[in-house]
């Protein structure tokens, strides 16, 4: 997959803070450098300040302090300057339900200050396989379409940064595959994409890095690629040729868990120790007169890695 960014950055975001009375912190010193042209997941549960974050960056949500730069300029002194060059696609299907997908896509285009593309506004509808429904009143289209049209909107005025709020939340397969194809291509031709999701395997597939929020704190924000070796671990599975009704004592050190009704033994290590202590395992099993027939491993997803930060910071 081709990237395109740089480490000069689009986004900073500095000492922010958000309280909602009486005394809720919604969000609590964050600080994040968006770089020109990745793609930057933001993971975090229900309620963690994801929609926030996003809210406050897009000028829909005044912080409680602290302050964001969008291309060195304020969000709140520069705000038609910063929020001209950003597009919001929200978790909301909010449309307006009696005009034609082909109006509405075209009046959001006019509302930041750009004059009529019917080009562009075309190669939208088509990348977004709502070109056949151009002249349909949004309120006669499926949620699926809907939620294409909210996409539409936020790309019509061509937006240097795309932000994505749960876009794939609740709808089909094929939206699915051509949002992310869409997102592929803008990515290229130099847009920066934030996204926040609940479909983790999309993160793991599309992000260049990824921030996890939990309870209004950024806990980590890393490359991906790094984060899937730093705190990504290693399961291996031994196939054993005589089924196993519990752990032998002296295999408890290890521990081992039974699978497959006792006919495998998974041994989960950490790829960062200096030791995976494998072969003093395959040692022990052997002197325990354990035999297997085959063995493989698998690395850790990012998503068994996001549960574990959220239990260490529970």
């Amino acid at each position: 997959m081709q990237r395109n960014q740089t480490n000069q950055s689009v986004i900073r975001i500095e000492g922010l803070n958000k309280t909602y009375e009486p005394d809720f912190e919604a969000l609590r010193k964050i600080n994040l450098t968006i770089r020109r042209g990745e793609i930057f997941a933001l993971l975090g549960p229900n309620g963690a300040g994801k929609t926030t974050l996003i809210s406050i960056i897009c000028g829909i949500t005044s912080p409680t302090s602290g302050r964001v730069l969008i291309n060195g300029k304020n969000i709140v002194r520069d705000y038609r300057a910063t929020r001209s060059v950003v597009g919001l696609v929200p978790q909301e299907l909010t449309t307006d339900a009696f005009e034609t997908v082909w109006h509405t896509v075209s009046f959001t285009r006019g509302l930041f200050g750009k004059k009529p593309n019917p080009r562009h506004i075309e190669k939208i509808l088509r990348q977004l396989t709502l070109w056949a429904k151009k002249d349909e009143r949004i309120m006669n289209l499926s949620g699926g379409m809907k939620r294409r049209v909210l996409i539409a909107k936020a790309l019509s005025h061509e937006p240097d940064i795309l932000f994505l709020d749960e876009p794939t939340a609740g709808v089909d397969v094929e939206l699915r595959k051509d949002m992310w194809d869409l997102v592929r291509g803008l990515q290229k031709n130099g847009v920066t994409i934030i996204l926040t999701t609940h479909y983790i395997e999309e993160a793991e597939e599309m992000a260049d890095r990824i921030g996890i929020i939990n309870r209004g704190e950024l806990i980590l924000v890393e490359d991906k690629k790094t984060l899937m070796r730093k705190l990504g671990t290693k399961r291996l599975y031994l196939e054993l040729q005589q089924p196993l009704e519990k752990i032998p004592a002296r295999l408890k050190p290890y521990d081992l868990k039974l699978a497959n009704d006792g006919n495998c033994i998974v041994y989960t290590y950490d790829t960062r120790a200096k030791k995976t202590g494998i072969t003093a395992l395959l040692q022990d099993l052997s002197e325990s007169k354990i035999k297997f027939r085959d063995l493989n491993t698998s690395k850790s997803s990012l998503e068994d890695i996001f549960v574990d930060l959220l239990k260490e910071n529970t």
